[in-house]
């Protein structure tokens, strides 16, 4: 499929089965997506660009990479639907920073110490009280930052810094990465990990898990925020390419 060469009708018939096939796969992730963006990100939008997404991996897909269309379009359709995310993205640069400084505190202090890092821990580590740290988390929460699509799309480009003109497997080590992200979220906190459970994988609200959890809603928001920050950490070496 990946030629120079003008399409046969054939090619273009084959093509436009795979698009109506795999318009369902675009509006199942859109939805997934939209659970975790802010309220402003509308559906519709999502899914234009997933359609857009879904064209160009029909047009580039190559058999011989080894990864199975439906793999290869999910990556392509999710990196499309996340990168519209991110155009849309208005949060102040100093609510990522201050989220990319609690991730490090995290990294440093569990290196130093071998076990997980408390929050009065990273608090003491930023040198603020624990009010601000759980805004950080507040805020964090309500952006890009705080979703474990995030983390694998950062994976599947190779890093923030990867080469606009990688391929979208090339760099991608999909196996590892999801194995050190699995083993990442078995080894959290009993309480992060439950509640990393239920979101991603029961796909139960805030409010659903505070109340199984007994804790209020604004409590899961910063558990939540501060599970995935602490993801980022123990994952980071395969974010920023080290691996």
């Amino acid at each position: 499929m990946n030629s120079l060469s003008t399409p046969s009708k054939h090619e273009r018939s084959y093509s436009q089965e795979l698009i109506l096939e795999h318009e369902s796969l675009v509006i199942r992730i859109a939805r997934h997506i939209l659970k975790k963006v802010p309220q402003s990100i509308q559906l519709d939008d999502l899914i234009q660009v997933g359609m857009i997404g879904l064209l160009e991996a029909v047009n580039n897909y190559d058999e011989n990479q080894g990864a199975s269309f439906e793999t290869y379009a999910g990556i392509r359709i999710r990196g499309a639907m996340l990168d519209e995310v991110r155009k849309l993205d208005w949060t102040p640069r100093s609510v990522h920073k201050k989220a990319r400084m609690v991730s490090q505190a995290i990294q440093a202090i569990e290196h130093k110490t071998g076990r997980d890092a408390r929050d009065a821990e990273v608090a003491e580590n930023l040198g603020i009280d624990m009010e601000e740290y759980h805004k950080i988390l507040r805020d964090s929460h309500e952006t890009r930052l705080s979703s474990i699509d995030e983390l694998l799309q950062l994976n599947d480009r190779g890093g923030p810094a990867a080469k606009s003109d990688m391929e979208p497997l090339e760099g991608l080590s999909q196996t590892g990465f999801r194995e050190a992200l699995q083993h990442a979220i078995s080894g959290l906190p009993e309480r992060e990990r439950l509640v990393i459970q239920a979101y991603y994988e029961n796909e139960d609200n805030l409010r659903e898990i505070g109340e199984h959890l007994g804790v209020s809603e604004s409590r899961i928001c910063q558990i939540h925020s501060q599970a995935i920050l602490r993801l980022r950490a123990r994952v980071s070496s395969w974010i920023d390419g080290s691996v």
